[in-house]
């Protein structure tokens, strides 16, 4: 059974239903705007899923559009990283890959309008002047002594600007617009700063940046983008973001429309934050399994899947609410459920010997790959007289409850014998270190012959064909649901249990040679994967993807 479902409805699907229903539009273009200057995260998936999910239900097209205009924090690592990311999640953008620093030659010319329109001017206040000046939400604006200068003044200055004349921070273009507007995003926002940077798509050709606010509604008409689709965030931008579509001689206009953007819990997803945990080396990279970056989910093993059903799952709504962790944890358990072959591994080893065993002799058992599946086939297990268990699999003095191996006791091994413990061997310390059994030969495949019934089945591995791996068992970065609260520093709620290695766990041999991209059940463990990084032949990587139940639901 595939995860895949029917997309959800959701008030945006209605938008674009009615205006293709009402021939506003012949038909639907979206755009995916991410700014690369960090990798994607499950954020972004959302915002991904919706506009090229939506282009693709109703036979539209979705661009792919970076939002290149700040060249101090943008890099062409990040550029690749995001087009690999957007593929990966299944989506295809075709020919429609674009960069809003293509358009600048274009937003600078419309920049020069605005001025001549005396709808635009240069500023000498400093950052901190002009924020001073701008106000608050109960007290109106104050005109920059500069707001009056002259069209031709402005425009020399303005081209002196795109010369390269003056430092970084020396100026900046404002929007004349209304100082005492009751929307501080009206009150003359800024269009143009000066950043002597290079550029990771256009070189060293400008040294003059649109901002956001200005490149993005204009790239979006240049593009002839009909549903320009955003987080709630920008809800406050959208009559500015109307004021230039109104202002400028634009070949096309857009709408712009908010939804509320994901939140979720025990993680943080602010772009600032996920910079600090890599730089400060918190955590191993922007691929760390622990990360909710897109390739940190990937490299742990979630499946593209998973994350388009996870983002269906939760709808679009205009609301800001918190999604649990657990929901996209259990998306991807679904998934894995159904397609993940089956594996033995014992990740803790503890050695048995079976006394009564001949020495020398090896079984074979049949084991179904998948239980629900036959079609993904049998394997074979190897059985001999050393095995290994898990270590709290046996119990010398077990408490009440408890049916897996005990002294005395009976258990079954899966898929091969039943066994009983008739001693132990200790180190000095007293700790066990291996355990003594019998097995009943008439119990081939885990059955008594006089029906008796044996409550506890453990899983094994042979000693003398396990295949030693590192296994890697990643959990939750943060111990808290909501680190991210403002006032106080995130880092303080890092789970210091959120990854445990383990060397020395011993596999069915039949995992030496898996596809690296194939998810397999470790049975009562959980579902891994190969780590595609660090696992090489000699040495095999395990991650854990996700346990087979929720582990924090208790806590």
């Amino acid at each position: 059974m595939s995860t895949e479902t029917i997309p959800s409805s959701n008030f945006l699907r209605t938008i674009v239903e009615d205006d293709l229903k009402s021939g506003k539009h012949a038909s639907i273009v979206t755009r995916f705007p991410p700014e690369p200057n960090g990798y994607l995260h499950i954020g972004h998936a959302k915002s991904i899923c919706l506009n090229f999910g939506l282009a693709r239900d109703f036979g539209g097209r979705c661009h792919l559009r970076f939002d290149d205009t700040n060249p101090a924090k943008e890099e062409q690592e990040y550029i690749e990283s995001i087009k690999e990311s957007v593929r990966w999640l299944g989506f295809d953008w075709g020919q429609n890959l674009y960069h809003a620093s293509d358009y600048f030659e274009q937003l600078y010319q419309w920049a020069e309008y605005l001025i001549l329109q005396e709808k635009a001017y240069v500023e000498d206040l400093t950052a901190a002047e002009m924020r001073a000046y701008r106000g608050t939400l109960t007290e109106p604006g104050i005109e920059s002594p500069y707001r009056s200068r002259s069209t031709d003044e402005n425009l020399a200055l303005f081209r002196r600007m795109k010369s390269g004349e003056f430092p970084d921070g020396a100026r900046v273009l404002r929007a004349k617009i209304d100082m005492s507007s009751p929307n501080l995003s009206l009150r003359d926002p800024v269009l143009y700063r000066i950043i002597h940077a290079p550029h990771p798509h256009v070189g060293n050709s400008w040294c003059i940046y649109p901002m956001y606010d200005f490149a993005h509604g204009q790239s979006d008409a240049i593009e002839g983008i009909t549903h320009s689709i955003c987080t709630l965030e920008f809800e406050s931008h959208r009559p500015l973001y109307e004021w230039f579509l109104d202002t400028l001689p634009v070949p096309a206009r857009p709408r712009q429309y908010e939804f509320a953007r994901l939140n979720l819990t025990y993680t943080v997803m602010s772009k600032r934050k996920l910079h600090e945990l890599v730089s400060q080396k918190i955590v191993n990279g922007w691929d760390d399994p622990r990360l909710p970056t897109l390739m940190g989910l990937r490299r742990r093993g979630f499946t593209p899947e998973s994350i388009r059903t996870f983002c269906d799952r939760i709808g679009v709504g205009r609301s800001d609410s918190w999604i649990e962790m657990s929901v996209l944890e259990e998306c991807v358990r679904e998934d894995l459920n159904e397609r993940a072959p089956r594996a033995l591994a014992v990740l803790r080893p503890l050695k048995v010997i079976v006394d009564n065993y001949p020495e020398g002799q090896v079984e074979e058992f049949e084991a179904a790959n998948h239980p629900q599946n036959p079609e993904l086939g049998n394997r074979t297990i190897n059985f001999s007289r050393e095995i290994f268990i898990e270590q709290d699999d046996f119990s010398e003095n077990p408490p009440k409850g408890f049916f897996r191996m005990t002294p005395g006791n009976e258990v079954r091994l899966r898929y091969a014998y039943i066994v009983r413990c008739t001693g132990v061997v200790k180190d000095e310390a007293g700790a066990v270190v291996e355990v003594h059994c019998e097995y009943d030969p008439a119990s081939r495949g885990g059955s008594a012959a006089d029906g008796r019934k044996i409550k506890g089945t453990i899983h094994w591995v042979s000693a003398q064909y396990a295949v030693d791996a590192e296994v890697r068992l990643f959990d939750r970065l943060f111990s808290d649901p909501n680190p991210d609260r403002g006032e106080i520093d995130y880092k303080q709620f890092l789970n210091p249990l959120s990854i445990e290695v383990l060397s020395g766990c011993k596999l069915e041999p039949n995992l030496r040679d898996l596809d690296p991209e194939t998810r397999v059940q470790f049975e009562r463990q959980g579902y891994f994967r190969l780590d595609p990084q660090d696992s090489v032949i000699d040495q095999l990587v395990f991650n854990r993807v996700v346990t087979l139940k929720d582990t924090w639901s208790k806590k």
